[in-house]
């Protein structure tokens, strides 16, 4: 018995960039790494093809959320295929309710931002603040 293979109509595009590493769920994720240091947290979450002004740090009740907005590009474009997301991402993270914005240092480098966060007691209540980056 001979095997033929069968000729399929594919697009490469869609055979590559199909796959679930390139779908528009996984764009939307920001890569974070969160490391135990003495007195703290080291958070670091990849933020490619953002500037320094996209981003917004704020704290709430012991939820420090990290929000990255991106405007539209020009739409006359026409694209054959596009991946980069264009909008708005956030993701939070519970840090205490006694940290304050003022404890939190931020720093936006080559794409990455990188926050210090201490460790301290969580049983102080807090409000809404923002965070500048450096």
């Amino acid at each position: 018995m001979m095997m033929i293979p069968r000729k399929h109509d594919f697009d490469l595009f869609d055979d590559v960039f199909g796959d679930s590493f390139f779908n528009e769920g996984a764009s939307r994720l920001m890569k974070t790494d969160i490391k135990e240091i003495d007195d703290g947290y080291e958070i670091e979450v990849d933020l490619p093809g953002y500037n320094k002004e996209d981003i917004q740090l704020e704290i709430d009740n012991g939820y420090l959320t990290v929000t990255a907005k991106k405007d539209e590009e020009d739409e006359e474009k026409k694209y054959i295929h596009k991946e980069r997301y264009i909008g708005e991402c956030s993701r939070s993270f519970f840090v205490g309710k006694d940290v304050k914005e003022e404890d939190i240092k931020a720093k936006f480098k080559n794409g990455t931002l990188k926050l210090t966060v201490p460790k301290k007691d969580e049983n102080a209540k807090s409000e809404k603040k923002n965070i500048p980056i450096e």
